[in-house]
């Protein structure tokens, strides 16, 4: 079965930058562009792109303050300064760009839940900001795509179970902390330890509290951790998830931890993307109603970002083979 899968891609998405000598650039997705259409793997019948879309700002309220989202409309007005303590720049048009970003996650998703064009898979190479809280940027990330997303799944479609899993490097705290209590709400994230990196947090003591607790796993990885060490703890989550059915499957694949990226210290290649993708793109056909989406997160050095972010939507495009999960023959 070969799965039709969408890409959103488009100038809009360009805007989401902070420079050109910032590491989060435009450069970022114009080498995965370049890329994806030179993929020999993604055939057209099944792949298709889409263009971005803005979202409506009353969705930003299913997640964010209002306070908040008022400061960075302000803010995008001024163009200067931070938006947080100093990681996220602010700049003209901060608002609208990062609007662009939210809407196309959600377009992903709208697209999956629909079946538009006879879709199952889709994928965002800007989406993923997910350091973002409900009051406050952070890391690069102005409005949390995912946080609202899933936000916006409950109350669009009802959707109550989800899986979120996270392989930036970085740990996804400002979905983790913001979710922290939800029972519904599967978090599996995998990435540098956190007395090294970036944002500080995600040991793997912190699995859920209240409600939530034993709903989440934190797999904090040491500086220079390689593939191997990248599937033995994904192997964790497989193990963990086998039995449970989802209704919908976020993966969050920021590609700073192949080795070479500038700001991370792990040691992965592009086939730790395949693997937690192929698994994924598989347990959605069987354990979530083969929806699924992608969303691009970090990454830094632009030749890892275009490999690995191509690799992810290649595997989604691809037939579905279940036997393969079964065997973990990747």
């Amino acid at each position: 079965m070969m799965c039709n899968t969408a890409i959103v891609l488009g100038k809009e998405l360009s805007n989401y930058t902070f420079g050109e000598k910032h590491p989060f650039n435009s450069h970022r997705l114009d080498a995965f562009g370049s890329k994806i259409t030179r993929s020999q793997d993604t055939g057209a019948n099944n792949l298709k792109v889409i263009s971005p879309v803005m979202a409506d700002e009353g969705v930003l309220s299913y997640f964010h303050d209002k306070d908040y989202i008022n400061f960075v409309k302000k803010s995008s007005m001024e163009g200067i300064g931070y938006l947080d303590s100093g990681d996220t720049p602010s700049f003209k048009g901060v608002f609208d760009a990062s609007m662009y970003v939210v809407g196309s996650t959600l377009l992903a998703l709208d697209t999956v839940i629909n079946n538009t064009d006879g879709i199952i898979h889709a994928f965002n190479p800007i989406g993923g900001l997910h350091h973002a809280r409900r009051n406050a940027a952070g890391g690069f990330c102005v409005f949390n795509d995912i946080g609202v997303a899933i936000m916006y799944a409950r109350k669009r479609y009802d959707l109550r179970k989800i899986l979120y899993v996270d392989i930036d490097a970085h740990h996804g705290d400002g979905v983790y902390y913001e979710f922290e209590q939800d029972p519904d709400l599967f978090i599996a994230d995998i990435h540098e330890d956190g007395s090294y990196l970036y944002p500080g947090t995600g040991f793997e003591s912190e699995v859920g509290s209240g409600a939530g607790a034993g709903t989440k796993l934190n797999l904090s990885l040491p500086p220079g951790a390689t593939d191997s060490d990248f599937i033995s703890a994904f192997m964790k989550i497989e193990n963990i998830i086998e039995s449970m059915s989802f209704e919908l499957i976020i993966l969050q694949c920021g590609a700073d931890g192949l080795s070479g990226d500038p700001l991370t210290h792990l040691k992965y290649t592009y086939r730790s993307h395949e693997y937690a993708a192929r698994f994924l793109h598989n347990f959605a056909h069987e354990n979530s109603r083969c929806r699924i989406i992608g969303l691009g997160g970090g990454g830094y050095n632009t030749q890892n970002v275009a490999i690995a972010w191509t690799r992810v939507v290649e595997v989604f495009a691809s037939d579905f083979q279940p036997e393969k999960n079964k065997s973990r023959n990747f």
